[in-house]
């Protein structure tokens, strides 16, 4: 049975400004910002703007239009951290591991020797707004 999406999720504050946010990318589809428990170095989260608890209730034009987002975020994060992979994450219910029931996108930059560190450590918030900066700056403009 479908739960219905609750917009009162932090990454619904986020989306109205209610949260503070180190934003990377952001437009009238999607936004991009770091995650506050960083599993690797430049490890970011891409949300849509549309209300969708997850992957399964996103609108098939909204999910095109998110993936273009994130492939764009992606390929800066991969440049400003000079990364040899990127993994993506996406979770969906509380069996599938997702944890803030509103769609997301991790995108986490990866180094041949380099595991990810384990969930759950809050980051530097200095550190943060360093990163954020430094993916803005390897990005250029997004092109549908």
């Amino acid at each position: 049975m479908a739960v219905a999406y609750d917009p009162n999720n932090i990454f619904g504050k986020i989306l109205r400004g209610e949260i503070p946010a180190h934003k990377v990318y952001e437009d009238d589809v999607a936004l991009g910002f770091m995650d506050i428990m960083p599993r690797a170095e430049g490890h970011v989260l891409v949300i849509p703007k549309e209300g969708a608890r997850g992957l399964l209730d996103v609108s098939p034009q909204t999910l095109g239009e998110l993936m273009k987002r994130v492939q764009h975020v992606a390929k800066a994060i991969e440049k400003a951290f000079d990364a040899d992979g990127l993994t993506l994450h996406q979770f969906n219910e509380s069996a599938g591991g997702q944890v803030i029931y509103h769609l997301h996108f991790h995108l986490l930059p990866r180094w041949d020797g380099v595991a990810l560190r384990p969930p759950g450590t809050m980051a530097d918030d200095a550190k943060l707004a360093e990163q954020a900066e430094k993916i803005r700056g390897a990005m250029g403009p997004f092109e549908a």
